[in-house]
């Protein structure tokens, strides 16, 4: 590992002055090297590489205004209950609920509302669905919704805010 050279005698004497020979000194780099090169491997393989969770979302800017007909909006209103509630234009909303009964851990949406929004894009290719969540809903729902649209390669989606009207269609849907 690390060598030492000692003097062997006594060299460079002149003139009454004496200077002393430098001891020479070498450290092999070599184990140290491959102890980091092992330490780096070892964590490169063990830790897990995970894509990032983020979500792209294309927002339009502020001023621009789009007309649509009527028939081709769907409003999806969710309060908070766990029940999406849908309309097609100006119609009752229908009660739908956002997860299956029988999924405890709520991981995907209900496949009635699948069914739904399936149907309603394949019959209008102009379809647009504007997703509207009070204060009382929960995140993880408008993101479950926002994947589904996005594993359902339905880009035409629009966010909006939940008003007095909308609490007002969702009391209507009885």
């Amino acid at each position: 590992m690390g060598i030492v050279d000692s003097p062997n005698g006594r060299r460079g004497i002149k003139k009454g002055r004496r200077r002393s020979k430098r001891i020479g000194f070498h450290l092999d780099m070599t184990p140290m090297v491959d102890v980091a090169f092992l330490l780096l491997t070892f964590f490169m393989l063990t830790t897990t590489f995970s894509k990032s969770n983020t979500m792209e979302i294309n927002i339009p800017p502020e001023m621009l205004e789009v007309k649509v007909a009527e028939n081709n909006v769907m409003t999806m209103r969710i309060a908070g209950d766990g029940i999406a509630y849908c309309s097609l234009g100006n119609e009752v909303p229908k009660k739908i609920p956002l997860y299956d009964a029988n999924d405890t851990r709520q991981l995907s949406l209900s496949g009635e509302l699948r069914r739904l929004l399936k149907q309603l894009t394949a019959d209008n290719k102009k379809m647009v669905i504007v997703v509207k969540l009070s204060e009382k809903a929960k995140y993880k729902q408008l993101v479950d919704i926002i994947d589904e649209l996005n594993l359902m390669k339905i880009d035409r989606f629009s966010l909006d805010d939940f008003t007095e009207q909308d609490a007002m269609e969702v009391k209507r849907a009885g």
